[in-house]
């Protein structure tokens, strides 16, 4: 079942030959448009609308999203209790794209959201706990470089079988991956409060959706090239040698050690993620804080929703020709990278392990964070 279904209404206006076949294209420019609409079409955030019209600007919605600016700067003024955001986003936001995995490249700094096509709707949430997922390490110890860096858990060595046959093309082919070396990666996102910790230290820009957040949220609204920023300045700050998770390493932490649509087995059940369709805490809003919801047997938390999480890849429209070692499949002068883990605007169906979407490396969006790892030498 396909999940990419047109939206009719918006769209019979504007291409009536889709709205006859009620089905988008699969991996179509248009699907990948429209997808980035939907995910952003209630947004509060200015800068959601300005990611649109700057991977769209000739796009169907573009009207709408002006008029959507327009009329939140106008209200602005009297949101008292909401600051006046920075200007800190990029001069030229590369375009996101899709909601699942993206196509092309061009500025489609596609939006994550939606992710694969075929995933089937998650089941309904059930009352009683999973049985705890086979395969997790004996022990995972906890590390933390500095006072002001992330916490980190320590996982071994291990394989996994990396993406899904059953669900959206970018996500196929299944296949083996060895990860040769033990890594520490984030027990939790980036928080606001981390993320301040290089802002204040000259390392990093300030995000625009962080003022009046908690310190403990996740912080978002920031590009891949933000990422890197924050890593070199961590890198600095702790003589560790800090950096974004491979796509491998990524997925191999999020399964922890399970081969299931989710960590915690193949129907949704609450607590576990924070999606729209994954139970309380949850609101439309913004993301919950960090560890609000349950970790996965590798003692991670939120590796599936609240925030879309960057990692070190370039995008490419496939598994076919991935490296099998789990190491980054980089390009020369790529721009596109790839983004996972759905966040907490997103329903159950973009919760799975495998779900995987692309922006472009300079994109700001709001449901957009990312978590640290190293290597352990």
């Amino acid at each position: 079942m396909w999940k990419k279904l047109l939206i009719v209404s918006v769209l019979a206006a504007v291409t009536p030959q889709w709205a006859a076949a009620g089905v988008l294209p699969k991996d179509s420019a248009e699907q990948y448009e429209l997808t980035f609409w939907e995910s952003i079409k209630d947004s509060t955030h200015v800068e959601d609308y300005e990611a649109y019209l700057q991977s769209y600007p000739k796009g169907r919605f573009t009207a709408l999203a002006r008029a959507r600016i327009e009329r939140l700067r106008a209200a602005a003024p009297k949101a008292e209790a909401a600051p006046e955001k920075p200007s800190a986003a990029p001069a030229a936001k590369a375009p996101p794209v899709k909601p699942q995995p993206a196509p092309a490249a061009k500025a489609a700094a596609e939006k994550p959201h939606p992710a694969a096509a075929a995933k089937a709707p998650a089941a309904a949430a059930a009352a009683a706990p999973p049985a705890k997922p086979p395969g997790a390490p004996a022990a995972v110890s906890e590390v933390k470089d500095c006072a002001a860096c992330p916490a980190l858990v320590a996982l071994p060595a291990g394989s996994l079988t990396m993406g899904n046959n059953a669900s959206d093309a970018s996500e196929k082919p299944a296949h083996p991956v060895t990860i040769k070396a033990p890594f520490a990666i984030g027990k939790y996102e980036v928080t606001v409060e981390q993320w301040n910790a290089c802002v204040d230290a000259g390392g990093c820009q300030r995000s625009a959706t962080d003022a009046g957040a908690p310190r403990t949220a996740p912080a978002r609204d920031l590009s891949w090239d933000d990422a890197q920023q924050y890593v070199k300045w961590l890198s600095k700050a702790s003589g560790k040698p800090y950096r974004l998770p491979t796509e491998a390493e990524w997925e191999y932490a999020a399964r922890g050690g399970t081969s299931t649509r989710y960590w915690w087995g193949d129907p949704m059940r609450p607590g576990n993620a924070n999606c729209k369709e994954c139970g309380a805490p949850w609101r439309q809003e913004a993301p919950a804080d960090v560890g609000s919801f349950a970790a996965n047997p590798y003692g991670l938390h939120d590796m599936n929703g609240s925030v879309w999480e960057w990692v070190a890849d370039c995008w490419h429209e496939s598994y076919k020709g991935a490296p099998a070692d789990g190491r980054a499949w980089d390009d020369p002068n790529c721009r596109a990278r790839v983004i996972r883990g759905g966040s907490w605007r997103e329903g159950a169906s973009y919760m799975l392990s495998s779900t995987r979407f692309k922006y472009d490396a300079s994109v700001r969006q709001s449901q957009n964070g990312f978590r640290v790892a190293r290597d352990l030498k």
